[in-house]
């Protein structure tokens, strides 16, 4: 078998934007496994996952912003995590007006 290529933040330079049923949110507390909670703009908490095309890619802690996508069924209490922005994204994020945290 050969090496698994395993991309790194550097790599990912395209910017992701939330789209009209996406909600930015903040990492509040890690709950194990790919488990964090979130706590999103639109004032609700979520019990959210890591998307497994970001779960080996991306580490994300406490205090990041993230883009949650609310499930269909249980909107308001869970939602799955396909995006982790970084430090000057996040402040991107605020100057432009997407970011209210």
């Amino acid at each position: 078998m050969g090496k698994r290529k395993i991309m790194n933040e550097g790599n990912l330079e395209n910017m992701v934007l939330p789209a009209a049923s996406d909600v930015l949110g903040m990492a509040v507390k890690m709950l194990g496994a790919d488990r964090i909670m979130v706590k999103c703009q639109d004032g609700k908490e979520r019990l959210c996952r890591v998307r497994g095309k970001l779960k080996r890619r991306v580490w994300i802690r406490e205090g990041d912003i993230v883009l949650v996508s609310p499930w269909d069924f249980q909107s308001d209490k869970r939602g799955d995590i396909f995006w982790r922005y970084r430090k000057n994204q996040s402040e991107w994020l605020r100057n432009k007006g997407y970011l209210e945290m």
